[in-house]
Formats: C-alpha cells, structure tokens, sequence
C-alpha cells in the first residue's frame, strides 16, 4: 500500500510539473543565411538538424529568404525539410518596410511566396524582416490586409534577442585567430538568451496574467548550431516545455493587433505591453550590441 501511494505521488507531481510547464516554439530566421565562418552551409545545415534531432526537438521554423536560393541554398533548405521542419516565408530580398513603399513590399513578398512553395514542408508563415510591419497606417494595415487574403498568418514573436550579434563577435573572434574558450562561449550563449526569454515571459505575466505559447527568435547561424542544444537543456531544467511553431499560433495573443504604428516592433509581448501604458523596458539589455560587446569581452576572450 505504502509503495502504492508512493508511486501515485510520483505520478501526479509529474502530471502537474508537465501540466504547469511554460511552453515555447523556436524560429530561425534568415534561412538559408550566408555561411562563409566557422561552418560551410551544408555543414552548420547538418549540425542542425543532428543537435534537435538529439535533444528531441520535433519541429522547429525556417524563415527563408527566396533570394538566397542557389543551388547550395536550395539543397540546405530540403534538408530541413526533409527532417520534418517547417519553411515559412521572410520576403525574397529581406527589405526593411521602413523604407519601402506598400506595392513593392507586396510585391516582395510575394515573390518569395512563389520561390518558397518547391519544400514539402513549406507552410503560410510571414515573418516581417527587422519585426517591422509597417510605420503608415496605409502601409500596416496593406500587409495585414495582403496576409488574410492570401491565408497566412502573421509569425509574430515573443522572445526577441540580439543572436546575431553575438554571431558576429563569434565570427570575429575567428578571423581574428583569438583564443576562444568555446566552453565559456557556451555559458555566455545560453545565459544571455535564457536571460531574456525569462524577462519577455515576465513581461507577459504581468500585462496578460499568464504565460502564453512564446515563439522565440534566433537565426540560422553557426553559434546556433553549436549551442542550441545546451539552450534547449537550460529551459527543460527550468520547466520549460518545447511546442511546435503551429502550436505556438494557437495562442490567443495571435489575434491581437495594436492600433499604435510602431516604427521598430519590439514583438508581440512588446505590443501588448506597449498598449497597456508600459514605455520603457520594451526590449531586454540583451537587443543592446554594446551591453553585448562588454559581456563578451569579459566572460568569453
């Protein structure tokens, strides 16, 4: 009997661990980006999909730039595919809508619409290069308009980060022939992005009451491929769950659209924050290149 109740307590401290996890879905944008570093692009390609494929990731989002499909981009693009990752659309040329007029934007777009269908896996996703999503009326509520029409879905985040950052003082570090403790680069790798991840969810708790389905940002870079694996390890101790990117859209937050024109969009969190009268603290210190820079220098060379 005594046993019995034993093996009942396990099971329900399990259930409600589970039942009470904070979930998120990873994205990498920018695919398939440029790879003249540490890795070739069918090298960093392949780590990917060994590392998730490791650490029992199922799915993760491909955010693809159709400009960048040669025959290299196009062969790293169906080995993602073929692992069972989504490919979602980030326009053809990567252009900031800052600084484009409505009609050419669309056109973008499109475009990559058209060069993106050829991957199997390949779904109605749109992620707004730099997250902006248009700083006119006429220009935001153009693209919000073209999205349902055409039946996508707006792959908002919620997590923001400055990754690529860190990939360029990485990829410096390189050229430069600096002694890099790749260990310490870890810690540094995962501490900075489990930093924010944990902030923007804080922020979520305070403006909705609840920690909804987060959608992280990162991009498809070398560092990421080193480490994403100890990013996922980190999170599971800290009871976080990994979830599908269409998953991570069945959040409600999916629906809310802020009426305010941003100029640079913090992410969805951000918005909703931003709506609710928060105005400072809108992006972590990490979105900081030289708050980067000096942790860099200090906890990595």
């Amino acid at each position: 009997m005594l046993k019995t109740n034993h093996l009942l307590l396990i099971l329900l401290t399990t259930f409600s661990f589970n039942n009470n996890a904070k979930e998120l879905a990873i994205s990498f944008d920018d695919s398939p980006r440029f790879a003249r570093g540490y890795f070739d692009g069918q090298t960093r390609a392949n780590k990917l999909i060994e590392t998730l494929k490791k650490h029992n990731v199922e799915q993760v989002a491909f955010f693809s730039v159709s400009k960048n499909l040669d025959s290299e981009g196009i062969n790293r693009l169906k080995l993602y595919a073929n692992a069972g990752h989504i490919i979602a659309n980030h326009t053809n040329s990567h252009p900031n809508f800052n600084q484009l007029d409505l009609i050419d934007y669309q056109q973008d777009f499109i475009k990559a619409d058209k060069h993106l269908r050829q991957f199997k896996t390949y779904k109605k996703l749109f992620r707004f290069p730099y997250l902006r999503e248009g700083n006119t009326v006429e220009k935001r509520d153009g693209m919000r308009t073209t999205l349902e029409q055409l039946g996508y879905i707006n792959a908002y985040i919620t997590l923001n980060n400055y990754d690529w950052y860190i990939e360029n003082l990485f990829q410096k570090a390189i050229k430069d022939n600096a002694k890099l403790n790749f260990d310490k680069l870890r810690k540094f790798y995962v501490d900075v992005l489990v930093q924010s991840i944990e902030y923007y969810d804080d922020m979520a708790e305070k403006h909705l009451g609840r920690s909804p389905k987060h959608m992280l940002l990162l991009h498809e870079m070398d560092i990421t491929a080193l480490f994403i694996g100890d990013l996922v390890d980190e999170l599971r101790s800290r009871g976080w769950k990994i979830i599908s990117p269409e998953q991570a859209y069945t959040d409600e937050i999916a629906h809310y659209k802020t009426d305010r024109i941003l100029k640079h969009n913090p992410g969805r969190i951000g918005e909703i924050a931003r709506d609710k009268g928060q105005t400072k603290g809108l992006w972590h210190e990490s979105c900081d290149e030289n708050y980067l820079d000096i942790r860099f220098a200090k906890e990595v060379l």
